[in-house]
């Protein structure tokens, strides 16, 4: 760091009554609890992540006895995990204060001796960022993504070290395993476009034969596959795989060794995405339309499509016991997130109860749709209840971009409306949800594209009397923290304010420094590399704009984030010190974004008061 920056205050409460300063913080303290997950040969054997100790880590619960027992307790935290088909163990993914760079460790379901510590889970795989993980009863197929490019290794039950049974310089992952474990699916990208995978499925073999092809699939340019899981019935080699064949995400089922494939054709707008009942007879589709999600049943043999009778709400993760129960997770703007089990008789219940007080609820969201430049835009807005506009807004920018905001709970959006601002949420063209043509709209032109479709709602808001356009503020983190510092720059007349948080600032140096699965995500975004397409990169990057930068600057910045590295954070403040800009930061030691509550709290309590001092 070459220049002293002006830290961001943390005010000690944003509220002056009891009333609404324990509310807010209580959407964020209250325990908060994943949905499990179970071995598949010992389901009473289950892992989840939580809150409860105020920092996001491991659980492990044996529902026989009823006994939740703490796992980890590290600095910055822990969410992945994942128990082999025995349940002996557990697995959980071992990073570094959160640069997620590191191996997987495993430990006795049962709790590890004291004094020692969790062993690599797979021998002789290098330290790496996580590319797919898929665990058998004797195979266990892992990917690493390093500088060098990616690798997937095989190790078998006995084995001293496992072997590296493919390699190559591009993105690639760990896609599904067969049930009896001869078939490995990969996703790759070899062509050279990450966000349109191909998939190679491999024979894995006892003799030097391992990793052999047995079928490559591929819909070619602009049109990925995406492997999500073979049968669970030994001997079926039928892979469900999510295709785009008609402009949106939808299912296939295909057979690798006859090279027999059909498509799925459901009568639902929007994407779908799908798993298999245990018994292989049905798939659980998730349907995701206009920001709301939920589940059907699709038999396989009758065609017959059931939607599921689960609770209101969008649907989040959920999965298929043994029984037939599924299991699922819910929540909508206005009600925080529960855990929850559908039996086959109809039953619905909630599965776990978080110790506690429950999370207070807020606001609901309201829909709306916007003409842009590049057709419609959805929008989600919430309100202060009882507040008439104009009013101060701010424009919540998700991240991704391949991602989109949905009427699923948030704290951070209570928050903003408990203190006064109404909340705006745009999935613009870049989202995921509204068909691949949305999605990819961005590809050679990144930043400017969405950011237009920001300022059409932008004037939307202003022209119906919702948004006082003198208080209005830009705010995101990750891709939305890199939209906010670019709307910055070159949105100038419209912010009254920008946050960015864990953002991208400086795309140059940030291509430099990222993991090398978001850079070859940018080659496919951008069309190429800094070196093959300079000038995309110079009208995408936040640091090109700072001379016209007129509103306040908020940046948060993690010191071990790989995926917005804190060098280039760094060259964008220079800039703006440099420029007379005026502008805060607060950095923090963590990676990109934090799994401590407390530290969240003043996350959201720092950019909350800058937002009140700017628009006042």
């Amino acid at each position: 760091m070459t220049t002293e920056h002006p830290a961001a205050a943390v005010p000690d409460r944003l509220f002056d009554d009891d009333e609404r300063e324990q509310r807010w913080r209580s959407r964020f303290t209250a325990v908060r609890m994943s949905r499990p997950d179970w071995a598949r040969d010992a389901p009473d054997r289950s892992v989840y992540t939580s809150n409860a100790s105020g920092t996001t880590e491991v659980y492990a619960w044996d529902r026989a006895t009823d006994l939740h027992r703490q796992v980890t307790s590290r600095r910055s935290g822990t969410h992945s995990v994942t128990l082999p088909p025995d349940g002996e163990t557990l697995w959980w993914f071992d990073d570094t204060d959160g640069d997620e760079f590191g191996r997987w460790v495993a430990e006795p379901f049962a709790g590890q001796a004291e004094g020692t510590r969790p062993e690599p889970a797979v021998p002789g795989v290098e330290d790496g960022y996580p590319a797919g993980l898929e665990i058998g009863r004797s195979v266990t197929a892992v990917g690493t993504s390093t500088d060098e490019g990616s690798r997937i290794w095989v190790h078998r039950k006995g084995d001293d070290a496992a072997t590296a049974v493919y390699t190559h310089p591009e993105d690639a992952g760990v896609g599904a395993l067969s049930e009896d474990e001869t078939l490995l699916a990969i996703s790759h990208s070899e062509h050279g476009d990450s966000r349109h995978p191909a998939v190679r499925v491999v024979r894995l073999t006892d003799g030097p034969g391992t990793g052999s092809v047995v079928a490559e699939k591929s819909d070619g340019e602009g049109k990925g596959l995406t492997p999500l899981v073979f049968s669970p019935v030994a001997g079926d080699n039928r892979l469900l795989l999510l295709h785009e064949r008609r402009g949106r995400e939808e299912l296939l089922i295909w057979d690798p060794v006859a090279d027999t494939e059909t498509e799925l054709e459901l009568d639902l707008p929007g994407e779908l995405v799908a798993d298999f009942y245990p018994d292989a007879s049905a798939l659980l589709v998730w349907h995701t339309h206009a920001a709301r999600t939920r589940l059907h049943r699709y038999d396989l043999t009758t065609g017959e499509l059931t939607e599921l009778d689960v609770a209101p709400g969008c649907i989040g993760s959920a999965e298929v016991r043994p029984d037939g129960t599924v299991e699922y997770t819910s929540s909508s703007a206005a009600h925080p997130p529960s855990v929850r089990a559908l039996h086959p008789e109809g039953t619905d219940r909630e599965l776990l109860t978080p110790p506690g007080e429950r999370a207070p609820g807020s606001v609901a969201v309201e829909d709306v749709w916007v003409d842009g430049p590049g057709g419609r835009v959805h929008a989600l807005v919430a309100r202060p209840e009882g507040a008439d506009g104009p009013l101060p807004t701010v424009f919540s920018l998700h991240g991704g971009p391949h991602a989109a905001d949905e009427d699923r709970f948030s704290a951070v959006r209570a928050a903003w409306v408990d203190a006064g601002f109404a909340v705006v949420e745009v999935n613009y063209r870049g989202s995921t949800g509204y068909g691949s043509a949305w999605r990819d709209a961005i590809e050679g032109r990144p930043g400017l594209t969405e950011l237009a479709d920001v300022a059409a709602v932008h004037d939307w808001a202003v022209s119906e009397g919702l948004a006082d356009p003198a208080r209005t503020v830009v705010e995101g983190w990750s891709w939305g923290g890199y939209l906010a510092l670019l709307a910055a720059g070159t949105q100038p007349q419209r912010w009254a304010a920008a946050i960015g948080g864990v953002p991208v600032a400086d795309y140059l140096t940030a291509y430099a420094d990222e993991m090398e699965q978001l850079r070859a995500f940018d080659r496919a975004l951008f069309g190429g590399s800094p070196e093959q397409v300079p000038e995309t990169y110079r009208v995408a990057s936040p640091l090109t704009y700072v001379d016209r930068v007129r509103a306040p600057v908020l940046v948060l910045a993690g010191e071990n984030d790989p995926r917005c590295p804190i060098r280039q954070v760094d060259n964008y403040l220079d800039a703006l010190a440099a420029a007379g800009a005026r502008y805060e930061v607060s950095r923090f030691d963590a990676g990109h974004g934090s799994l401590v509550v407390e530290e969240t709290l003043r996350h959201i309590s720092t950019e909350i008061d800058f937002a009140r001092r700017m628009v006042r």
